[in-house]
């Protein structure tokens, strides 16, 4: 048997979620059976315990983890019993997730991770850090651009803010609410900052490119921040958009048409196979060589997932809430 966290209707944290014994499950071919070190919540675990009726009897949440693959099934070399590894779309589409002492996957849903790189920050790699890298990856990278990363101490923009740098972004700026995101997004290496709470973010960021504006946003939030794009971006600019916080985002044609502005919409859960290949091997060999950051804010325990659910929903953690099993 082994402990595992899970919920069977919709509902708040405190109300839904449970903590007991469940039998271990075991590799079929093509798997890995995992020891879970580490499980990270994301925004889309609240939402979807928040949202849909479920599509399962019983879900263990949660698509992101870390550990050792402790077996395997039919198909797969045993030498990969032992490795340390990271995982992505834990849950998706699953039942079981990896909050739990153990976790099935396909065995390519398993990825080597770096032996300079604890389990905590593994954790943070298959949606914080594979959004932010595809959000500056696709449709050509930013090379040479000016960038500007929404939400810049968000546990996305955070590693967007790195990512850009390292592919050779020649101007990155991000909005925050306030001075100790600020100091954060620039310790990422952020050139400067916005707090969108005080400022008006527009004339701050024709400001900063000589009224120019950015070539790429990397959006957290369109139906926020829709009406705002035309006057950050210059011609011909392009928008990554990766979440929003309403259902429904309203873009005004004109401003939109006459720049030639661009949009690309994309959830991390659905990466094609060539992109999520490119990724990866990006997010290794950083990793491996040791020029990321990893902004884990919360360490707590499976027994505390009703309170690592509520941090997140809250949205009072800075960076990453993980789970050490």
């Amino acid at each position: 048997m082994m402990r595992a966290a899970w919920w069977e209707k919709n509902g708040p944290a405190a109300e839904v979620l449970a903590l007991g014994e469940m039998p271990t499950p075991s590799p079929g071919p093509g798997e890995v059976l995992v020891r879970v070190m580490a499980s990270g919540v994301n925004p889309s675990d609240v939402k979807s315990r928040l949202g849909r009726a479920p599509a399962f009897a019983r879900i263990i949440p949660h698509s992101d983890g870390a550990g050792v693959i402790a077996a395997v099934g039919e198909g797969v070399p045993a030498d990969r019993v032992g490795q340390r590894v990271w995982l992505w779309n834990g849950q998706w589409k699953r039942a079981f997730g990896t909050a739990a002492e153990y976790f099935c996957a396909p065995a390519a849903q398993a990825v080597e991770l770096p032996d300079n790189t604890d389990f905590a920050a593994g954790a943070c790699f298959g949606i914080p850090a594979l959004t932010a890298l595809h959000a500056v990856l696709t449709d050509g990278g930013v090379a040479g651009q000016a960038v500007l990363v929404q939400g810049g101490a968000g546990a996305v923009g955070h590693y967007a803010i790195q990512f850009a740098r390292l592919l050779g972004a020649r101007q990155v700026l991000a909005t925050v609410s306030g001075p100790e995101k600020a100091a954060h997004a620039m310790a990422a290496g952020a050139d400067a900052t916005i707090n969108y709470r005080a400022e008006d973010v527009v004339a701050r960021v024709q400001a900063l490119t000589a009224g120019r504006g950015v070539e790429r946003v990397i959006e957290l939030d369109l139906a926020g921040n829709a009406a705002t794009l035309p006057g950050l971006l210059a011609p011909g600019g392009f928008v990554a958009v990766y979440g929003s916080n309403r259902p429904e985002a309203s873009l005004s044609f004109f401003p939109n048409i006459v720049s030639g502005i661009g949009y690309r919409f994309f959830i991390v859960y659905e990466l094609t196979d060539s992109d999520r290949a490119r990724a990866v091997g990006a997010l290794n060999a950083w990793a491996r060589a040791g020029l990321l950051q990893h902004a884990v804010a919360a360490r707590m325990t499976l027994a505390d997932i009703v309170a690592a659910h509520q941090a997140v929903e809250q949205g009072s953690a800075m960076g990453n809430v993980v789970l050490e099993i």
